[in-house]
């Protein structure tokens, strides 16, 4: 019996009017199509002879139609080579190209009929998968590709049909949502940027003496500076998310990976003594361009058109800020209680100390990316966010408990 050969997949990036579309074929199974070697020459595959006639050889066998019968134009932009591995097949090489389709102007890019029949009019066993990887107005934004359909030759009567495309509604509010919620869930699984708001915020409550922290500030003074410290942090993230989003600022992600578990060790020597009193808004807007910037990569992967990019800046900033003021909402109350006793001293010590730890190795894997023990424990710790805020709720209600029976005694 012959191994499984690998098969081609059609993704597709779905814009306002028109979709990228990236065609992955296996350069075994291409050799059957074309004229000329492909399997022994590879590395001149694209040189500029072969890829026209790729080009040419593809065009002609791909073609889309919309349901009132007008034709789209189709493009190629881009031809590259990579190497990649299906479950039945193992590691292979593969053709790459990206397209661009257009229906007439006017015409919708969310009804069509796909023509093609590249491979599969050589090898009648070959198939095409086609999936959606990404359609922004209908909210689609996940890396897990959606399946269309399949092309495929049919033996019954020996025809390859066109494969009919109805993709879901689509507007710029769907989008909007999605982005939301991509916010949202941005921070609940950034356990760096979670570590560094909940550690700016452990001194919050306190006031200094002898470059130590002592006694608690206040209700109104702990909320209202809570709140700026917050407020600041917004800001400076906000303008970074814009500015890196809109390519206007761009760095390479390892050092601002870096450089982010360092915010979170000067929290958390913040937290322990008091080094920037007075200063936390300047430190946490500063500290915000960095995070940001990370924030930002986030929006810069989906390449986004232009009215996409701005609803998309604007939901993602909202989904952060709902998530951070429901954290925040969740911590401000058990910290001000706590912080009204004097055992608070402990539970800052040890909060501040975890992460000094957790930012070291975390700094220590961003700069020889390799994951550490440490690292691997803190992200454990923080996929289980409701046993932390369960533990600061109980040490909290100890502390009143506590307090009252001192009272008594």
């Amino acid at each position: 019996m012959g191994h499984p050969m690998p098969h081609s997949i059609l993704s597709f990036d779905v814009k306002s009017d028109k979709i990228y579309a990236d065609l992955k074929i296996p350069i075994k199974e291409l050799q059957f199509a074309v004229p000329f070697d492909v399997s022994e020459h590879t590395e001149t595959l694209l040189n500029t002879e072969r890829r026209n006639q790729l080009e040419g050889y593809f065009l002609a066998h791909i073609h889309a139609r919309s349901h009132d019968g007008h034709d789209w134009k189709i493009s190629l932009i881009e031809a590259t080579l990579g190497e990649t591995e299906q479950i039945a097949t193992g590691k292979y090489q593969e053709l790459i190209l990206r397209l661009l389709m257009q229906p007439p102007k006017g015409g919708s890019v969310r009804r069509f009929d796909l023509f093609y029949d590249a491979i599969v009019h050589q090898v009648v066993t070959h198939k095409i998968f086609v999936t959606i990887k990404q359609d922004w107005q209908s909210g689609r934004i996940d890396t897990l590709e959606k399946h269309l359909g399949l092309i495929e030759l049919s033996f019954a009567d020996n025809t390859i049909l066109p494969l009919s495309v109805s993709l879901d509604e689509g507007n710029n509010w769907k989008g909007f949502l999605a982005m939301v919620r991509l916010g949202i869930r941005h921070i609940t699984e950034g356990v760096d940027h979670l570590l560094f708001l909940l550690v700016l915020l452990l001194p919050a409550t306190l006031i200094p003496f002898n470059n130590r922290w002592t006694a608690f500030s206040g209700t109104r003074n702990s909320i209202v500076n809570i709140f700026k410290i917050v407020t600041a942090f917004t800001i400076g993230h906000s303008l970074s998310l814009i500015f890196g989003a809109l390519h206007w600022i761009s760095l390479p992600s390892q050092p601002v990976e870096i450089f982010i578990a360092f915010t979170v060790l000067i929290a958390a020597i913040h937290a322990l003594r008091p080094i920037f009193f007075e200063r936390e808004i300047y430190i946490a807007s500063i500290f915000g361009l960095v995070h940001g910037l990370a924030f930002s990569t986030v929006l810069s992967e989906l390449h986004l058109e232009t009215v996409e990019m701005i609803y998309s800046i604007l939901g993602f900033n909202i989904g952060i800020e709902l998530m951070q003021l429901f954290i925040i909402f969740l911590t401000i109350p058990w910290l001000i209680i706590l912080s009204k006793n004097k055992h608070y001293q402990y539970l800052r010590v040890v909060g501040a100390i975890f992460a000094i730890i957790v930012s070291l190795a975390w700094m220590i894997e961003r700069i020889t990316l390799e994951p550490n023990r440490v690292s691997i424990f803190a992200e454990q710790i923080f996929s289980q966010g409701d046993w932390i805020l369960l533990l600061l709720m109980s040490c909290a209600i100890f502390s009143i408990a506590y307090k009252k029976v001192s009272n008594k005694q």
